[in-house]
């Protein structure tokens, strides 16, 4: 059942939100370095004030509500989306966000898209934002099964296109890999999912498999944290918006292709304003969400979706947006072909994880460019 939704955080939530964050204890906080040893403080703080002198949920709200907004019950899951519809020339294009984001990442493409003729559908993940909580953790594959049910019951016999980043291109891999006669193609910015048994060989994937592994001693605490205990780290940060704040705010800071200084400390304030980063940390407070989000890293060790079956392959046109991504690194194109059958290869200048936010324009005429030739 798909029924029309509103975005409406009650007063009294708004209210014990701000409580909170002008109740949270800055005297004598100890500073690591700056943003060596996690989220810089000085940063960190910059956006508490601003939260508490100048942003306005409500401003935000009404803007987010300009979209269509629905709520789909699909076997057992209510998943919350964004709908605007094209002309249906053109097939449905099925927008996939991922952690810390959220479905405001796409805010820049769904015009032009549906200006193109697509609709256009922009999930919320299960768990996150105003999608209902799973009743245990899930991972991609089993994502990929409801937004392929999604995507069925609201164009039911259509062929549907599939873009995603971060999660989103691992629940778009598997949408690929699982539902080819549904999927027309897949268009993705970040690689999370390829072939069991697929590894390096070449030079240039085995200096690639290098990086990844140093990149992983410094970067991947908060994804060995949220893969094997994300109830404890829900409940350290369930009653703490500065603490979620500062949890996602360290990914924007690190993950994004933005000007650092000699000391490494980023300029994100060069990619991202204020409004834009509270209103995408409001969507994980706001609805008590932050601690189902981290589910899906959980739900992935548990059904082993981190590799596609041996000897499997996704069949259907794939095409890769390589932004340079400081954090996740995609592979050469070589290895990226043992696992996917790839038409489409863009190397970017600039632009990083979060390239819906940081690069849209580039990541729109790329998509267009790959999509306009598939029916």
């Amino acid at each position: 059942m798909i029924r029309p939704f509103k975005i409406a955080i009650s007063d009294d939530r708004l209210s014990r939100i701000r409580q909170q964050v002008e109740d949270f204890d800055w005297q004598d906080f100890p500073d690591a370095g700056g943003w060596r040893s996690g989220v810089g403080l000085g940063d960190l703080r910059r956006l508490v004030d601003y939260w508490l002198t100048t942003f306005d949920w409500r401003s935000q709200e009404s803007k987010l509500n300009r979209r269509q907004h629905h709520l789909a019950d699909i076997d057992g899951q209510t998943l919350h989306f964004v709908k605007q519809s094209g002309d249906g020339s053109r097939p449905p294009v099925l927008l996939l966000h991922g952690w810390p984001g959220s479905f405001l990442e796409f805010e820049s493409l769904i015009d032009p898209l549906t200006g193109d003729g697509h609709d256009v559908i922009v999930p919320s993940l299960p768990g996150c934002a105003f999608s209902g909580r799973p009743d245990a953790p899930i991972g991609p594959r089993r994502t990929a099964a409801l937004m392929d049910g999604l995507m069925r019951e609201l164009f039911p016999g259509s062929r549907y296109l599939v873009q995603g980043g971060d999660w989103g291109s691992a629940i778009g891999a598997w949408l690929a890999h699982d539902y080819p006669d549904r999927v027309a193609a897949l268009h993705i910015n970040m690689m999370t999912a390829q072939a069991d048994g697929v590894d390096p060989e070449t030079t240039e994937e085995k200096a690639w498999a290098g990086r990844v592994s140093a990149l992983a001693e410094e970067e991947r605490g908060y994804f060995l944290e949220q893969s094997t205990r994300p109830q404890t780290l829900g409940i350290a940060m369930s009653d703490s918006p500065v603490g979620v704040a500062a949890w996602i705010l360290e990914k924007f800071g690190v993950w994004a292709d933005v000007p650092r200084d000699d000391a490494g400390r980023p300029d994100l304030w060069a990619a991202f304003d204020e409004d834009l980063l509270l209103t995408n940390i409001m969507l994980y407070v706001a609805p008590r969400s932050f601690v189902t989000s981290t589910w899906l890293y959980r739900g992935r060790v548990l059904e082993g979706s981190h590799v596609f079956p041996a000897g499997s392959r996704v069949s259907v046109p794939t095409g890769f947006a390589v932004f340079p991504d400081p954090v996740f690194p995609i592979p050469p194109r070589s290895l990226a072909e043992r696992s996917y059958r790839i038409e489409s290869w863009t190397q970017m200048e600039r632009g990083g994880h979060f390239a819906a936010l940081e690069q849209p324009d580039l990541l729109l005429a790329d998509l267009r460019a790959f999509v306009k030739n598939i029916r």
